[in-house]
Parts: structure tokens; sequence; C-alpha cells
């Protein structure tokens, strides 16, 4: 067997470029004369925007700082050890660029098996342990706290959490087999598997407290301090920590069925991780740990070598990286100020933007529409929801206060755009409509003012051709809900220039949006790729297959939403629209259902009924069935989804040979950030790839083997 120290030395080699944590240790005297104390703090020598991670050499560091405090433990020069963070980060877990470069299932398992051999060597030690959560805590970061004895809590902690089911793998060091012999399985399962399906929902300290994770909740300013104060006293024995009895009888096994529900819920089985995590978690009840971490080492490894976990850290890294870094902007320096925006309508998506743009830019914003009552309507609503904001305590009055007096709206386009710096449209989506409402702000905004179109579908080359100065025109496509779904597709019209272009990315980082530059083709890029694979769905069921096999079919994917529920959250007249668009652009790829034509005419929302006698599961509105009309061409399940993702393939190969984004990167970026596609698939590039879909239609993959799959 080899030690843990060549384990990590081993790993280490493969991880030349680690950012590595050092563990210091520091002594001192307790207050209270409660005796000599040992403490360790992680710090990688960077500042707080470079958090903590645990590779293989970090590891080794924290291995070599226990080999001293155990010796000291041993010979009684100590009464405890504490282990804390740098400024505002404890540790956010393992390195995942480490985890990226590993080609076999035994250098996988040795990750496990290290993380696991150093962290348990905290709850070993002969005298008690304490991790002080003094900042953001995530995977691994958290575990090795539940390894102490106790833990204590900053007030000021402003992310914590068990993400790995996210990402594609489980809490591997001790998080599946520790937290529900801690706290039950009830809230571990919400930790673990709920928290984290829910787009990586983030703890602050004080429900970490109330979870039971940590055993005292402290202020921020003081405290490392006060949990130096209360550690003193746990040990002179003043405070006892008292917790409560977990339950090992049929509410564990509720917890893990209730865990199934939602995993099933979320990722239809697709997605494998957080069933592995259920797994393990059913198998802790008898609250044996080594067992329960040997599962663990296992899953993480297999889990490791599986595309899954690669397409998660692939996405990961487009949100992160590629998301703040857009593919083809220009010069940051070219981009001009915004001190005064426009906004043309007043309805529900005008509203919406204006109150974005006050939020994030806290400049002067003006609504204009046809009639002073819908002015009111889209003023009074961006005044209802600051105050529901100042309802929730987000903002104080004196800054809703503010708000309020920054927002107006105005019949009159030349009173309200004379001084604007930056106009967005969002009116009916009518070419003639457009170009009508551009030509006339054109000819009362001031000569720099940026014409931005919300447009969906729509040519913003066409829409900017009738004007003197088409090259202020770019297209700033939003998706709905706006202040939820990060993605704005930036469109770059024929004759934009770069001076507006780069106007407009910097207004998309002010509003905190995931950018993405897209040529100036028809749907750009979320629409175009969602109404083909929606298409696909419709021609099948027009065809003659049934509305549910045709949904089922496309269950493997693990998407949020099945495809009709999508249409009926995007309106089923929307829909028909933008495939009436691209109908006309490609009317060899792209279909205008009669079915949803008909859907559409009988003013339904959608195909579904919600009835409460039947838990409000969707069921085919008797209505809509007595509307359709089917021929007799009835597929299987399999033979729908190959339908469904060539057509995908062959869409995206298209989009890529046009140009219309950089890379392939740049779809998953789109559909993950504006369509909600799930982490584990990575977009879509990777599952095509993964599932041998793209070379079948295209003759070759869209990403390079190691891209979001296991290197060769």
């Amino acid at each position: 067997m080899s030690t843990t120290a060549e384990l990590l030395k081993g790993a280490a080699e493969l991880f030349p470029d680690e950012v590595v944590t050092s563990a210091h240790v520091r002594h001192f005297e307790l207050p209270a004369g409660a005796g000599r104390f040992a403490l360790i703090t992680l710090d990688n020598g960077f500042d707080h925007t470079k958090p903590t991670t645990f590779g293989p050499q970090s590891l080794a560091n924290l291995n070599a700082a226990i080999d001293q405090v155990e010796a000291e433990a041993a010979n009684g020069e100590i009464v405890g050890v504490g282990i804390t963070g740098k400024p505002f980060i404890f540790a956010v877990g393992a390195d995942l660029k480490g985890v990226e470069l590993l080609k076999k299932h035994d250098e996988a398992l040795a990750i496990g098996k290290g993380g696991h051999d150093v962290f348990k060597r905290l709850s070993a030690l002969a005298v008690p342990t304490f991790a002080y959560y003094n900042g953001a805590a995530m995977g691994g970061g958290v575990e090795v706290g539940l390894h102490c004895t106790y833990r204590t809590v900053s007030k000021a902690l402003p992310a914590f959490s068990l993400p790995e089911v996210f990402l594609g793998l489980v809490p591997g060091w001790g998080g599946c087999a520790i937290l529900p012999n801690l706290i039950g399985a009830e809230k571990a399962v919400s930790v673990i598997i709920e928290n984290s399906l829910n787009q990586n929902r983030q703890l602050k300290g004080a429900q970490v407290f109330e979870l039971g994770i940590a055993d005292a909740l402290f202020e921020g300013a003081d405290f490392l301090e006060q949990s130096l104060i209360w550690t003193a006293s746990v040990l002179k024995g003043d405070v006892t920590v008292d917790r409560p009895e977990v339950d090992r009888g049929e509410a564990w096994d509720q917890a893990v069925a209730k865990g199934r529900a939602i995993a099933d819920s979320k990722v239809h089985g697709a997605a494998p991780a957080a069933y592995r995590a259920l797994d393990i978690i059913e198998a802790a009840k008898d609250g044996d740990l080594q067992k329960g971490f040997d599962a663990e080492d296992q899953a993480l490894a297999d889990l490791i070598m599986g595309g899954e976990l690669r397409s998660g850290i692939y996405a990961f890294n487009l949100v992160q990286k590629r998301g703040k870094r857009p593919a083809g902007a220009p010069d940051k320096s070219l981009a001009r100020p915004v001190t005064k925006v426009g906004v043309v309508g007043a309805g529900l998506m005008a509203s919406q933007l204006a109150l974005l743009f006050l939020r994030r830019l806290e400049v002067p914003v003006v609504l204009t529409d046809i009639d002073q009552e819908r002015v009111d309507k889209g003023v009074g609503y961006v005044h209802g929801e600051i105050d529901k904001l100042l309802g929730k305590g987000r903002i104080n009055q004196d800054k809703a206060n503010r708000l309020k007096g920054l927002v107006s709206g105005v019949l009159d386009k030349a009173e309200g755009f004379a001084d604007a710096d930056f106009i967005i449209e969002a009116v009916f989506e009518e070419m003639s409509v457009k170009q009508k409402v551009f030509a006339e702000v054109e000819a009362v905004a001031p000569a720099h003012a940026i014409l931005a179109t919300n447009t969906s579908s729509l040519s913003v080359s066409e829409m900017a051709s009738k004007l003197q100065h088409p090259e202020r025109v770019v297209g700033f496509h939003f998706f709905n809900p706006v202040a939820v779904l990060p993605l704005l597709e930036i469109v770059k019209g024929e004759q934009t220039d770069d001076a507006s272009l780069a106007t407009a990315f910097g207004v998309a980082k002010k509003l905190k949006k995931t950018a993405v530059l897209t040529k100036d083709a028809p749907a750009f890029v979320v629409n175009r790729i969602l109404t083909r694979f929606m298409g696909e769905i419709q021609n099948v069921i027009d065809e003659g297959t049934s509305v549910e096999t045709a949904e089922k079919a496309v269950e493997p994917l693990g998407l949020p939403m099945s495809p009709l529920v999508l249409l009926e959250l995007v309106g089923p007249a929307i829909g028909l629209h933008v495939s009436e668009t691209l109908n006309r652009a490609f009317p060899e790829r792209f279909t205008v259902s009669p079915n949803l034509k008909a859907v559409v005419e009988a003013g339904k929302r959608g195909f579904y009924v919600y009835k409460p006698e039947n838990g409000f599961k969707p069921e085919l509105d008797p209505e809509v069935a007595a509307l359709l009309k089917q021929g007799d061409t009835v597929l299987t399940e399999e033979q729908v989804r190959d339908r469904v993702l060539d057509a995908v393939a062959q869409e995206i190969g298209l989009m890529l040979e046009e140009g219309v984004v950089a890379e392939a990167q740049d779809i998953d970026l789109c559909l993950i950030t504006g369509a909600g596609w799930p982490f584990h698939l990575g977009g879509i590039t990777p599952y095509l790839d993964r599932e041998g879909v793209s070379e079948r239609v295209n003759g070759k993959r869209f990403l390079a083997q190691g891209v979001a799959s296991v290197p060769a």
C-alpha cells in the first residue's frame, strides 16, 4: 500500500500548474487560561479574487501541518487545533483544473483517497479540533471542516455549499457520509442534492448555523477573536455543545426518497451524480463513516472518468471565464460613457429592461410609448418592483427614493431622448414598426447615441438600412425573464462600428450579463437552435407520433423542462412567429407547423392543462387534442430522439460554417445562460460529440478530444 504522502506526490506530478495552498501553523495562548492552541491557516498567497483550493500539493501541505500538530497533541503541548482561511475565503474545494488532466481511473481514485486520508486525521487527533468558517466555503472546503470536532461560522459568510452534484460529482471527501450523520438525512439531502440542482444555490452564514452544520455564529468583524473565546469556553467545559439526535429510522429513508424525486424532476435520470450521492447517503444510515468514505472514493473516481463531469467543468469554465471575456468583442477603450438611457415602449419587456438599467447603471432612465396610460403603467411597474426590493430589505429607503427619482416617462421622444447615450427599443416584433421607431429616434437623439434593438429574430442590418447612421445600431437581445437569465446576444449589423459594439459590451458588463457576439443571422443563436429543436418535435407530432412519445423522447437529455412546456413559457404565438421568420430564411430546414398555427389561432396558451387533482402535472388539453390533425407515421422514442438531435447537430454545424459565432463554445455558452440548458450536458455540443451524433451528421466532432471529455 502506498502512503498518503506517496499518493499525493504522484498526483502532484500530474498537475505541475497547481496554485498551491499553504497550511501555516501558529501557536498562542487561548483566553481565560484555557491553554496553548495551534491554528492552521489555509492561504494560497493571493487575495480573495483567487480563492483557496485543494490540489495534490495543497493536500500534502495540510498533511505536513497535521504531522506537526499531531506530534504536539500527543506530547501534551497543545489543548486543541483550529483551522481557518485567509480574509473572505475559507476554502472552495478541489482544484478542478487538476481533475481535467486525469486520464486513468486509478489516478482519479488517488485524488479521492488522498483527500480522505488527510482530512480524517483531523478527527483522529488526541485533542479537539475546530473549524472556523470565516469566509466562502465550498466542496472540500466545507468537508475539511466536517471532519473537525466543532465548527463556528461568520455571519458575513456569503457562500457555503456542496456544489459537486451541480458539476457532475459527489461530495467525495466526507460530505455524503458525515453531513447526514451530523444534521440528519433530510437537511443533508437539501444541501447536497436540492441546492446543487437549483442552479447551485448557496447558503449564508446564519443558515449554516440554523441547519446545525456550525455550532456557533459570530459577527464578521471580530469573527476569529470571538471564535477563540468560544473555543476556550468549550475546552474549559463552560460551554457544552448539544446536537439533536439524528433520526435513523423512517425519516432517513423518506429523505433519500425525496432526494430521488428531486433528481428525477431535474435531470430525469440523465445525469448520474445525484443518484450516486443518494446511494452513499442511504448507506450512511448506520453511521459507519469509513464505509461511506470508501463509497465516496469509488463514486468520485467513476464520475471523474465519465463524460458528465468533464462537461460540467467545461460548462463551469465557459460561464466563469469565456463569459467574462467575450470572443470577438472590440477593445473596451473604444466604449463611450452611458449617462442616460432611453427605452422605447413601456410594456412588460420594456419595463423589465428599464428596471435592469436603472438598478445596474443608476443613471436616468426614460420610457416612452404611444399614450400616457401606457407610459404611466411602465413607470408604475418599475416603482412597484423597487418597493418590493425595499420590502425585502434588498435596498434601503434612501436608495429606493433615489432610484424612483431616476426613472421617468414621457410621450415626446424629442423631450425624452435629446440627451440620451443609449436608447433601446422593445416594441412589437415587426420590421416596419421597428424601422419607423428608429427613424423617429434618430431624428431627435444625439449623434453619438447607440440605438439598440431587443429583437429576437429580425435582421438588425435591415432595421438600420434606412437610417443616416446605421453604424450605431446594434442588436441587444435579452432573454425572458430579464432579471433571471444571464445571456445577452449582442448582434453586429453589417454596418455596426466598433465604438458602438464596444459601448454595447461595456453596458452588458455593467448589467452583469453574459454577452456573446453574434453575426446578424436569422434568430441569432438560441432561438435558431431552439426553433430547429422544437420544429422537429412539432414535425413528428404532425406526422403522427403521440405528444407524449415526442416529449418523452428528449427526457434523457435532462433538460430543465420538456419542449412543449418551454413553448408555453415562450408563448405559442412567439414560437410561431420565430418559426415563420426562420422558414422564410431557410425553408428547406424550418417548417411552420399547421397544428401550432391552429393552437395559436384558437387563442390557446399551450398544449397542456394543469389540474389540482392530478398534482398539477401537465395533461394534454382536450381542446388542443381536438385541434390536432396528424398523419399516420408513428415513431418510437429512440427514432424521435435521433431525428431531433440530428437536426440540432446539422443546424449547429451550419451556424459555425456561416460564422454566426466564433466557436462551438459560444453556442454552448448561449444555451446554458440563455435557455437554462444543464451544466451536465456542457450546453449541447459535448453531448452531441459523446453520443456520436456530431460524427454521424457532420463527419467530425464539434470539440477536440479532451475538451469537455476525458483526454485521449
